[in-house]
């Protein structure tokens, strides 16, 4: 089964969720995981992390994409130890590890380059197989110079 990843730094701001819910669907579409319903809760996973990580973290923020025919794994990575835990919710959110609980097989931290990594694992996509492998150019031969 063919492994696909990916991994970029996260640019500190207000904007910083939704960019990267931007660039998360985008990488994942061309990797042919496009289901509406499915896309939307991932956005969501990524949107809650990363904020948690803007707002609660230190250092840069790093986000992971790994891919395995049906299985999708998100991860956000900063440079504190300090693990995220659930809340009650009120004004100003407590609602997020909610979410990413709902919406995922599941989640868990690790330690990660002297903060933490928080590794969420998407619900299975709905196609058992996963995405159809984008086409792409194969050679018999090798090229000759």
């Amino acid at each position: 089964m063919t492994t696909l990843t990916a991994q970029f730094d996260v640019p500190i701001g207000v904007d910083s969720p939704r960019t990267c819910r931007k660039a998360v669907l985008a990488v994942l579409a061309v990797w042919g995981y496009v289901e509406d319903d499915w896309a939307a809760g991932a956005s969501v996973v990524v949107s809650e992390l990363v904020t948690n990580a803007v707002q609660h973290g230190a250092g840069s923020v790093q986000i992971g994409l790994e891919a395995y025919g049906p299985q999708v794994v998100v991860s956000v990575a900063d440079g504190s130890s300090a693990a995220p835990r659930r809340r009650e919710p009120d004004g100003r959110g407590g609602r997020g590890l909610v979410l990413v609980e709902a919406l995922t097989l599941r989640w868990h931290v690790e330690e990660h380059e002297g903060g933490k990594r928080v590794r969420a694992e998407l619900r299975l996509y709905p196609d058992v197989d996963g995405p159809p492998v984008p086409s792409g150019s194969a050679r018999d031969e090798p090229l000759s110079g």
